[in-house]
């Protein structure tokens, strides 16, 4: 049993962080691409095709932020809405 007194809290999650990043097995930070939720009936199909990709985050300072805004995105790596952009009802 802990110890009395002594808690531990829970870290929130922020969820928008969580639906947007995603980590890899190798623990690097990728994110989507902008720009594939609407409006790409004009867009070439070469672009579209290239908005399936994940990025790796560059920044060290934005990669620092996200991480602790999700604390707990290295324990649920398997992020579907993250993968591929699409919803998870499908």
């Amino acid at each position: 049993m802990a110890q009395k007194g002594k808690k531990k809290y829970k870290l929130k999650t922020h969820k928008a962080t969580a639906k947007r990043f995603r980590l890899t097995g190798s623990g690097k930070l990728v994110r989507t691409k902008a720009g594939k939720s609407h409006l790409r009936r004009n867009t070439p199909k070469r672009t579209k095709r290239l908005f399936t990709e994940m990025i790796p985050v560059k920044g060290p300072g934005i990669a620092k932020r996200v991480r602790r805004m999700a604390p707990y995105l290295s324990k649920y790596r398997a992020n579907p809405n993250a993968r591929s952009g699409k919803s998870s009802k499908s």
